[in-house]
């Protein structure tokens, strides 16, 4: 069982290293690759990065080679964006789930009849709507809590001020007749 730590250095390292790929990466043997998930050894120093690569075998075998011979670059890149005690050293793999998925619904559509198709289409574009209408609802109603807390604290900021407006006010006055009270004597 991984712990939450493991976990959590596991989901950081698939961010950096993604975002790596896509932007700092250079070689032009890296091409439509995708960091799915991350497995990290219990003590942090080794982190096996699956990856799922699109094309033909061949430009999946060449880029997995690329993403291989960037590892050192992409562990730098890692360092310098999450604080750990060491640096896992990467390790690459290609992900079929992904491209086995694809092919099984492709296998399952191929056995399916035209008709029913055609009504589990029209059934996911109803389902997908009811969820774009409540996901529309969820942001309005975050969207008016926003507003509330930011109006109450505007309203609190006011006041605040008020009360600091009428305590300098306060202290004039006194500091005010303080001086008269000298003056007179």
């Amino acid at each position: 069982m991984t712990s939450r730590r493991t976990q959590k250095a596991a989901e950081a390292i698939r961010e950096v290293v993604g975002m790596a790929i896509l932007r700092d990466l250079k070689d032009p043997r890296v091409r439509h690759v995708t960091v799915t998930f991350v497995e990290v050894s219990t003590d942090l120093r080794q982190a096996k990065v699956h990856v799922s690569i699109m094309g033909t075998e061949t430009e999946q075998h060449l880029s997995l080679r690329g993403l291989q011979s960037a590892a050192g670059f992409l562990q730098s890149k890692l360092a310098a964006n999450i604080d750990m005690r060491y640096t896992p050293k990467l390790t690459f793999v290609i992900d079929l789930g992904v491209k086995r998925s694809i092919e099984v619904m492709r296998i399952l559509q191929q056995l399916r009849p035209a008709d029913e198709v055609a009504a589990d289409e029209a059934e996911t574009d109803e389902a997908a709507d009811d969820d774009l209408d409540e996901a529309d609802d969820v942001a309005d109603d975050e969207s008016a809590e926003v507003d509330a807390a930011n109006e109450d604290a505007v309203d609190e900021q006011a006041q605040h001020e008020d009360s600091q407006d009428d305590a300098t006010k306060h202290h004039d006055a006194a500091e005010h007749r303080a001086a008269e009270h000298r003056a007179a004597e």
